[in-house]
């Protein structure tokens, strides 16, 4: 069994599981958490990167070099008290966890020692209906000793909300950027991906509901040096929520997104399929559930 990650085992939970030591001092944190750049993010999205209204910022990212993971295993966290005046923050080291390199194997194993390893941090300032965010990350998603590669993304992120009282604001831009690192100059060098995007949304009550509307792009950068056009997608979703108590709520959303110059976004993430004789450019989804809190 896997308990530091939920992977495997008799409960495959693969979420959250922390250890908390809270004083005058702060937070310390302990186990697998959200990472900031992640909580920075989906704070700033209406449907908080759920359901067929997720904002591209984070399932632009899906199934590629750029996939962005939510959750660091292995995380040593601290959070500042929240009697800062309005002033927050936190920092995150997660340990990596892969196979070392030995010589008394034949053939020897893909080293993966740094693989998992990940360091962010957050910093921000909430008072009254104004809450301004801002994070960077960098994850290690390859390790290969004997090529003598490290492949990395790093994330940035801003983001910031304000309350109207009779509908609530939102807007954030992220930059995700994946690379290669070589031990030595390489004959063809993996290009670098970056990928830009933005959202802009907001949220209306109405009586015991709440309307949700959010507009979101994404820019994909391969560096290639060539005249294409980039890669893009836009996404717009209208959605409600309705509470039956404090714990559970209707809910319905229905989105609809546009690819251009060649990009393959599906409102569940993942790309489609496609063929010189077929290339997708939209797609449509929409959900209708039940949520309950426990």
């Amino acid at each position: 069994m896997t308990n530091d990650d939920g992977a495997t085992g008799i409960a495959t939970f693969s979420r959250r599981s922390t250890l908390s030591l809270v004083g005058t001092f702060g937070e310390l944190r302990l186990g697998r958490d959200y990472m900031p750049v992640f909580v920075n993010d989906v704070l700033v999205d209406p449907f908080s990167f759920n359901g067929a209204g997720a904002a591209l910022t984070f399932i632009a990212n899906t199934g590629s070099r750029l996939d962005r993971v939510s959750r660091a295993n292995n995380s040593i966290a601290y959070f500042l008290p929240p009697n800062l005046g309005g002033f927050y923050g936190q920092a995150m080291y997660a340990l990596h966890e892969g196979t070392k390199q030995t010589l008394w194997t034949t053939p020897p194993p893909p080293n993966s020692t740094r693989t998992g390893r990940h360091i962010g941090a957050r910093f921000g300032y909430a008072k009254g209906p104004l809450d301004i965010g801002v994070a960077f990350g960098r994850s290690t998603t390859g390790d290969d000793y004997n090529a003598g590669t490290t492949d990395e993304v790093q994330l940035a992120s801003l983001g910031l909300t304000y309350d109207f009282n009779f509908a609530k604001f939102y807007a954030g831009v992220n930059r995700s950027k994946a690379g290669r690192d070589y031990a030595r100059p390489p004959v063809s060098p993996l290009p670098d991906a970056t990928l830009n995007s933005a959202l802009v949304g907001v949220t209306v009550p109405v009586g015991v509901g709440v309307i949700r509307v959010t507009y979101s792009r994404a820019v994909y950068d391969e560096h290639l040096n060539d005249n294409r056009p980039d890669p893009q997608a836009s996404k717009i979703a209208l959605g409600y929520l309705h509470n039956l108590s404090k714990r559970t709520a209707l809910y319905a959303t229905v989105a609809r997104l546009r690819n251009k110059n060649g990009a393959a976004i599906t409102i569940g993430g993942p790309a489609y399929l496609r063929s010189a004789s077929l290339v997708p450019t939209t797609s449509t989804g929409y959900d209708v559930g039940i949520r309950h809190a426990f």
